[in-house]
């Protein structure tokens, strides 16, 4: 019985070994044909993500304008600054129509 359990496990090891490889390179080779931009996604870009985005970049502006006199007092303006207003401001008017 012991026998039968190394044999399956080495038998399971030699299969992922082989396949293993070719999965990766599979996945590869899906992520290089990504990078074209289509209409469809210039669209959903327009009509939802930018909407969202400046949404995003008045609420943060606003959360940070709170939350500067404890930013301060704690040394992490810059940083704050950062995460809350450029961060989505640039991701909302910077980077091209359509590119996540």
């Amino acid at each position: 019985m012991h026998n039968i359990g190394k044999r399956s496990m080495i038998l399971l090891l030699i299969a992922a070994m082989i396949f293993i490889p070719i999965g990766t390179s599979a996945l590869a080779q899906s992520q290089d044909l990504d990078n074209e931009i289509t209409a469809e996604a210039m669209a959903a870009d327009l009509l939802v993500v930018r909407p969202l985005g400046i949404v995003a970049s008045v609420v943060g502006t606003a959360v940070f304008i709170v939350s500067l006199p404890f930013s301060a007092l704690g040394g992490n303006t810059k940083i704050a600054c950062q995460k809350l207003v450029e961060d989505p401001a640039k991701f909302t008017f910077k980077r091209p129509l359509g590119d996540f």
